[in-house]
């Protein structure tokens, strides 16, 4: 990034920036799951190129992401408002304000769930691996990293 591109912004109310327009990058039947899900992209507005940042909201019946792990991206999540679900292919368990989690490249397939009638309000982090391959162990689909965007195929390698 040289000086020119760089943000002239080093701070910023996080909840004023405005949401992303798509809810998700899914390809369908997959990205209208992610309908109840709202996020701000605190790292590509202050311009983080190694690490993603995002403000996410979950609606009442959202899903942070599909079941889900990676191959070389680490992931957090930190509990800012109410009381999503974390469901790992082990089972599950209510997290609450202050609570957070890890999940280690190559771990336990996760996402959380709001089975609450309130929306749940977190951070989530990762960073930016090149190569990084998502897999879906409920899902027919896989995700490649490809130049910094996500390529999708199902399972057998075919396109979507």
């Amino acid at each position: 990034m040289t000086e020119e591109t760089k943000p002239s912004l080093t701070a910023v109310n996080a909840a004023t920036l405005p949401p992303r327009a798509r809810p998700s990058v899914y390809p369908e039947p997959f990205a209208s799951r992610m309908s109840k899900r709202e996020k701000r992209a605190l790292g590509d507005f202050l311009g983080l190129s190694n690490l993603g940042v995002n403000l996410t909201r979950l609606a009442p019946g959202g899903e942070s992401a599909l079941l889900h792990r990676h191959s070389k991206q680490d992931e957090f999540v930190y509990i800012l408002e109410g009381n999503p679900s974390l469901v790992t292919e082990e089972g599950e368990m209510e997290l609450a304000p202050g609570m957070c989690a890890g999940f280690p490249a190559g771990g336990l397939a996760h996402h959380l769930v709001n089975r609450t009638n309130t929306d749940v309000v977190y951070l989530e982090v990762g960073d930016r691996r090149p190569g990084d391959e998502a897999f879906y162990p409920e899902d027919d689909l896989k995700a490649v990293m490809i130049d910094g965007k996500w390529a999708f195929t199902h399972k057998d390698g075919r396109p979507y």
